[in-house]
Formats: structure tokens, sequence, C-alpha cells
């Protein structure tokens, strides 16, 4: 095996030279933790070192008890001589790509990242690097995203269609980053809003983190016999189809992810409509990402590994693909 910084092994992607692991797929001694994702942060690692913007939701998900320092973006740590820094990829609150340093060679670990900004977390940054590891959730040609102000609009529109015709609007994102990506974009003036009870405490956390988001209330400190008919929910979509969604009598329902980019998801979904927003880029966005590092090499992981490591070798490139045990959590996208 050549004299790589970073190695696959069967506990995830590890630096012998600094003696850590990045995302790590089971418990390890020390954890570099790219965002709080559970398919990049698992419980169980004696120690975490992760990005400052990210630790409440982080620890949401590891834990209160688990041992986790953090750094500011830019801010540089040596372990075992290797220079470790974070640096922001666009994500969700907190969500960072790992620079790896060390006797000059340097590289860097995108975790998942979205190259459009947004209000809810620090803008991706490419960072020049000699290896890039980089994700591929989106990684085929017919992923292109709209910009986010249009599907906002969209999504705000939707909402006063259903206000007009009596309907309550019930909109399903993740619920970590999306739904608080989709809070910061819609209109608190068309009516209130409310929160399942899954996205409250990760909304809070976004709140404490300096996000600043409109007024959204419990769906359970609705008055009985509230009239939901004006109202926008956000809800996760694993609340699609259960009793939970009685309460609120005619309802119109869809869901945002760049899924539904592809046409039949939403009928297969059983969904009223559709909105393609992503928090992870689309193909012009990793093909530009790739090139504003500068990379030698490329390692690409994560959804459609094979097809990009492709065309990125016909068009030149040292790529392979970096087969990972987890892709992503339901319903995220």
């Amino acid at each position: 095996m050549p004299d790589f910084l970073l190695h696959l092994t069967d506990a995830g992607l590890y630096c012998p030279a600094g003696d850590f692991y990045i995302d790590p797929w089971q418990p390890v001694a020390r954890a570099v933790i790219t965002h709080a994702h559970s398919d990049h942060a698992r419980p169980g690692s004696a120690a975490y070192l992760a990005a400052r913007d990210g630790e409440r939701v982080l620890r949401m998900r590891l834990g209160a008890d688990a041992h986790i320092e953090t750094l500011a973006y830019g801010e540089v740590v040596s372990v075992h001589g290797v220079d470790v820094s974070f640096h922001p990829a666009g994500h969700i609150l907190g969500s960072a790509q790992v620079r790896v340093a060390y006797r000059g060679e340097v590289w860097v670990v995108s975790g998942d990242y979205k190259t459009e900004p947004d209000a809810t977390c620090a803008p991706f940054e490419p960072v020049r690097c000699h290896t890039f590891v980089t994700e591929s959730t989106f990684g085929l040609p017919i992923y292109r995203w709209s910009p986010q102000a249009r599907v906002l609009a969209q999504i705000n529109d939707w909402w006063r269609r259903n206000q007009e015709a009596g309907r309550a609007s019930i909109l399903y994102a993740y619920a970590l980053g999306k739904a608080q990506r989709l809070l910061a974009g819609l209109d608190a003036a068309i009516g209130p809003i409310f929160l399942h009870g899954a996205l409250v405490r990760l909304t809070e956390d976004y709140r404490a983190g300096g996000v600043t988001l409109p007024p959204a209330r419990y769906v359970g400190e609705a008055p009985r016999g509230f009239n939901w008919s004006q109202a926008l929910i956000l809800a996760p979509p694993s609340a699609h189809g259960t009793p939970w969604m009685r309460r609120f009598g005619v309802v119109s329902t869809s869901f945002a992810s760049g899924w539904m980019r592809i046409r039949g998801t939403r009928r297969r979904r059983a969904i009223d409509r559709g909105f393609v927003i992503s928090d992870h880029a689309d193909w012009p966005g990793l093909l530009a990402a790739i090139d504003a590092t500068g990379a030698e090499r490329i390692w690409v992981t994560h959804g459609y590994a094979a097809v990009l490591v492709r065309w990125l070798q016909e068009h030149g490139r040292d790529a392979a693909v970096v087969p990972t045990r987890f892709e992503g959590e339901p319903g995220e996208g």
C-alpha cells in the first residue's frame, strides 16, 4: 500500500502519524468529527474533536457525557505532530472540512458540504491540498439545484395557496440542518409556524448558536380546537402517515429534499408537493469544489462515487472510490 497520510481501515479513515480517525464507523480512542449527522458522528469513542460552532448539536447526538474538544474554524492543533484544523463545509451548523498536514503533505476530508451559502451555517470555504476526500451524495449530472431563494419563494407561495383553500401546510424536512434552513427562509408574516417535537431541541440549539430564526412553536402547545388552516408545520419525514397528523384536519403535504429532483419520488412517497433543495453540493458544485482545492489526488466516498470517479479519470484526474459503511441517514438530503 502506498505511504498515504490517511488510510482506510475497518474502523474508517485513519491517520497513523496522528493516531486519530476521521468520522470513524465504530468507537475509537480519538475521533475527529466533520459534523453531527449520525453517519459521521457515532457515540462510544473516548474523545472527540470537532468545530466549535457545532458543539451543541453534536453533544445532543453523542450524549451529555461525551468528551468533546472543539476548535474555532481555522484554528490549528498539533496531534502527535500532525496539524489538524477545521474549515467551513456549508452543510449544517458546525459542519467542517478537516485539514490534516504532516511533513509538507496536506489532505482535506470534506465530510458533507454544499457550495451555496445559507443563513444557518458558515459558508463553504475551499481549502488547497494535495489530496481531497470528497462526498458524492448527488454525484450525477442530473442533480442541479435551482437558487435557494427561488425554492424558498415557492414554499411560501404554496403555503399561501393552502391558506386560501383552508388547508394546513405540512412541510417534511430532515430534522437536523434542513428544517432549520427552511425555517430561516419562511415568511412568518404569512401565518403561524409550528414544529414537530423532534425538531424543537435542535432548533433551540441553532438559536443558542447565534442563528436568527423566525418564531416557531411546538405543536403540542397549540390550544384545543386551534384552527390549523393558516399554519405551516415543519416535521420530519417519519411523521408522514402517522396518527400525529390527524389533529391538523385537511392538510397539504410536501417534502423538501434534493431527492425530489427525480421524477416519481414525490408520488412514491404519497405527498402532494416536492421542493428540490439540498444541503449537499449538486453536480456542478462538486466539480467546482474539487477544482478549487487544486488537489492532485481525489478520493470519492458516499453516494454516486463510482460515477464521479469515472468522470474525473476521463478528464485526466487521479481519482479513486473510497468505500463507506454508512450512506447517510433516512430522509437526509
